[in-house]
């Protein structure tokens, strides 16, 4: 009697435990907005006859075979229930992180010749700092107040109107130090005469000035109605930036718009050189290279890609090529499509063949960064781009992804942004469980012809690609159909 008084309580804690950790499942998967109401409802039933047999079968202790098959069905699923809150938990977690960033950092340097000896803070306050006169002024006017309030005083200070003056008076001795935005060198070191510049100056300190990124909004429609959500433009950008923070301003060496129409389930991947040749949205109508936009800021960048396709572009979403690595490492790899076979030249040691290539995340990189392999340059490295985000998507549906699931949220977490709405990606979620219906994905990647000539950002002639009108105009009759609600075909 008393065996079976036991077994009865064991049976109740066990059916207790499932009801808890179902609960707690269930609460952790109605947060995520993600799944139907129809379709957690089913859900709720099942779970529910499900406890009601795990109640039947735990709760009579005396037949042996029976309560065995309870306790073990309300063991199995309460691990199972907890493994997947687990999962759902890090899955808010990641998406929390990635889509509440609404700040952006530029990295503002003070640098002085790299064989200046001096103890800079005792220096400091006696030394004349250059500083551009035009370009990228606010941020430089963010640091010499911080730099004026750490000394307590008021800094010399003599302003140059190009990049190479600036650091030629640093050499020549007119200045000390210069103050400039970490992402300049990088331009200085496409210049002639300034390749090896980050070995003849040397960082002394650096200031973080933070701004805040603005987020955009869908316009509402006549009447005061807000516009169908389901139907947006994505800028995604990929840096490949020194700085270990995403966040930081920085060159923009992937420019993809993604047109996305969720009613007619049509996407429309437009890629776009970064050497293009085209005005910045805060040039003044001064033709600029496309990368440099991303120095002054992803809006910039935004509203440079927006004045080119005469489009909106509500969103953006910003990845970090060298985490994105980490991310492809954390699949296990991906499979890529080569439109070509070729050793790589950037980066020595990399081999692919036309057709499929399984690529870790190292090779992958060298893949996306290639250019000086191909007669087409830049244009072909957009489409290599677009080939392994799609080899990285082809991944994530796959059933692999379930063995990876927790590393990739761990990378995503320090390699993606987004200003899409949690809410705008909970509901695409749940449009596709209920709708399940495939979608129809056109890459398309304007061309232009290379030339020299001196951008917004230089001040002298460099390699730069002079849009093809035509192509372009074919990318905006692609993204107005998606727009609108047709059809697209790859051109």
């Amino acid at each position: 009697m008393m065996k079976n008084k036991v077994s009865w309580i064991i049976g109740k804690l066990f059916s207790l435990l499932y009801l808890l950790t179902a609960i707690l499942f269930s609460a952790a998967l109605w947060r995520t907005q993600m799944v139907p109401g129809l379709y957690f409802g089913l859900l709720a039933a099942v779970l529910a006859a499900v406890a009601a047999l795990v109640i039947w079968l735990t709760w009579s202790g005396a037949r042996k075979v029976r309560y065995g098959i309870g306790i073990v069905l309300s063991l199995l699923f309460s691990l199972l229930f907890a493994l997947g809150s687990i999962y759902v938990g890090k899955t808010l977690q990641a998406a929390d992180k990635i889509t509440t960033v609404k700040t952006e950092v530029a990295e503002v340097g003070i640098y002085v010749q790299a064989d200046n000896t001096d103890d800079f803070n005792q220096a400091a306050a006696g030394y004349t700092y250059g500083i551009l006169a035009q370009m990228d002024r606010e941020n430089t006017d963010q640091a010499v107040e911080q730099l004026n309030e750490q000394l307590g005083i008021s800094i010399a200070v003599k302003e140059y109107d190009s990049l190479t003056a600036l650091m030629d008076g640093l050499f020549g001795g007119e200045t000390n130090a210069v103050i400039l935005n970490s992402a300049y060198l990088d331009v200085l070191e496409e210049m002639e005469g300034y390749e090896n510049i980050r070995e003849r100056i040397r960082e002394v300190t650096v200031t973080h000035v933070e701004t805040e990124v603005p987020q955009a909004s869908l316009p509402a429609e006549e009447g005061g109605g807000s516009q169908d959500q389901s139907v947006f433009t994505v800028y995604i950008s990929g840096v490949d930036t020194r700085s270990t923070q995403l966040i930081a301003k920085s060159r923009c060496d992937v420019n993809i718009l993604a047109v996305v129409n969720a009613n007619t389930r049509q996407v429309a991947l437009i890629s776009t050189p970064r050497d293009y040749y085209v005005p910045l949205s805060i040039s003044g109508g001064v033709p600029d290279k496309l990368t440099h936009a991303g120095i002054y800021g992803v809006q910039v960048s935004m509203d440079t890609l927006s004045m080119l396709y005469d489009t909106p572009i509500e969103y953006y979403f910003r990845l970090n090529f060298t985490g994105f690595k980490d991310i492809i490492d954390a699949l296990g790899g991906v499979t890529v499509v080569s439109d070509y076979t070729f050793d790589t030249k950037n980066v020595s040691g990399y081999h692919f063949n036309k057709g499929e290539n399984f690529m870790d995340g190292d090779a992958a990189l060298a893949f996306c960064r290639e250019r000086y392999a191909f007669a087409t340059g830049d244009n072909q490295r957009g489409k290599n781009q677009l080939a392994v985000i799609r080899g990285v998507l082809n991944k994530c549906l796959s059933t692999d992804m379930l063995l990876h699931y927790t590393d990739v949220l761990d990378a995503v977490e320090d390699s993606f942004e987004t200003s899409v709405p949690y809410d705008v990606i909970s509901s695409l979620v749940r449009s596709q469980i209920s709708d399940g219906s495939d979608w129809n994905i056109v890459s398309y990647s304007v061309t232009g012809t290379g030339d020299r000539q001196v951008p917004y950002s230089m001040s002298q002639s460099v390699y730069v690609m002079v849009p093809d009108q035509t192509t372009v105009e074919t990318a905006k009759s692609l993204i107005q159909t998606v727009r609108d609600g047709g059809i697209i075909q790859q051109p």
